[in-house]
């Protein structure tokens, strides 16, 4: 019998940028982040907030230095298209789960005006109460393992913000309700169709979810991992967005090159600007980003820092 010749081993490398990808029906976060970093073959990545294996749509990943400012992603307003199936509610909040109580009846007597009515109370500033399958923590342990083993704890109630919560679509023949969420971070959709079910008397699940957006960015931007793996090394790389685009909404500060130096080196450097919470910093000559910092009392702070090496790699890398 003959010997099975190993994989060649991947050679890793060092890689700065951010990856839009839409991600598909079915996967972890995580599944899709691994996927993407051997297509890269990249050193170090990460993934900007999870999004269930139900649910598919943007998903933006970082790699090398990118990383460092994955929070500006994480923290961002969030876009959303749900489908809520009216007239059953289940264990979970959404299709996996087992049928609680069915009341199809009632979710067809409804009509495309008293749905208008039950999503009033839902836009602007509202409480959620986290569900039980979610990935939020008690005691060091996803709620959702838990939920599994038929536990429930006390969660407590969430301040959250809709922005807007519009209505695309209502099939009444399928009893399927199409909304458009744009929410701040932390909204759980699938508690929204629930409360959304509830407002209307008849219940509800959450029977499909996309995300659309984060931030200023859509999905529209983003990649499936199909047209990733079909493309070249090159082509790939091309894909990626410097990672100071996380912060493009952010004031710019340039500073000259001595500047620069001592501003790597994490000292404060006197600056003639107003107050400014968040501002991306670049050095003069080569333009380079620097890293995050703000400015207060005339004094320009470092928040996040990239390395000397990671600014070199990334100049080499966009040449």
């Amino acid at each position: 019998m003959s010997a099975v010749a190993p994989r060649p081993k991947i050679v890793k490398r060092a890689v700065h940028g951010v990856l839009m990808l839409d991600k598909p029906l079915g996967l972890t976060s995580n599944d899709a982040l691994q996927k993407a970093k051997r297509l890269f073959r990249a050193e170090k990545a990460g993934h900007t907030g999870t999004l269930d294996p139900l649910a598919t749509g943007l998903l933006p990943l970082t790699f090398g230095a990118a990383t460092k400012f994955s929070q500006v992603s994480l923290e961002a307003d969030k876009g959303y298209r749900a489908t809520l199936r009216l007239g059953i509610t289940t264990t979970t909040g959404d299709g996996e789960g087992e049928i609680l109580e069915r009341r199809d009846e009632i979710a067809r007597s409804i009509d495309l005006s008293a749905i208008q009515s039950a999503c009033v109370p839902f836009r602007g500033l509202i409480s959620q109460l986290p569900p039980m399958y979610s990935a939020l923590k008690h005691q060091g342990r996803a709620l959702y393992e838990l939920a599994r083993e038929g536990v429930t704890v006390e969660r407590q109630p969430r301040q959250v913000t809709i922005h807007a919560l519009d209505i695309v679509d209502w099939q009444a023949d399928e009893l399927l309700l199409i909304l458009d969420v744009r929410c701040s971070k932390g909204t759980y959709i699938r508690t929204l169709a629930e409360d959304i079910g509830s407002q209307l008397g008849c219940g509800a699940h959450l029977a499909g979810l996309r995300r659309t957006s984060s931030g200023p960015v859509r999905v529209e931007q983003a990649v499936t991992l199909e047209q990733l793996e079909a493309l070249d090394e090159p082509a790939r790389l091309a894909l990626l967005k410097a990672p100071d685009s996380l912060l493009g909404e952010w004031p710019e500060v340039e500073l000259s090159n001595d500047e620069a130096g001592r501003f790597l080196s994490g000292m404060r450097r006197r600056v003639a600007l107003a107050d400014m919470p968040q501002v991306r910093v670049y050095g003069q000559t080569p333009h380079a980003f620097l890293g995050s910092g703000h400015v207060a009392g005339g004094e320009l702070i470092a928040d996040r820092l990239l390395s000397p090496t990671e600014i070199a790699s990334m100049l080499v890398q966009a040449a």
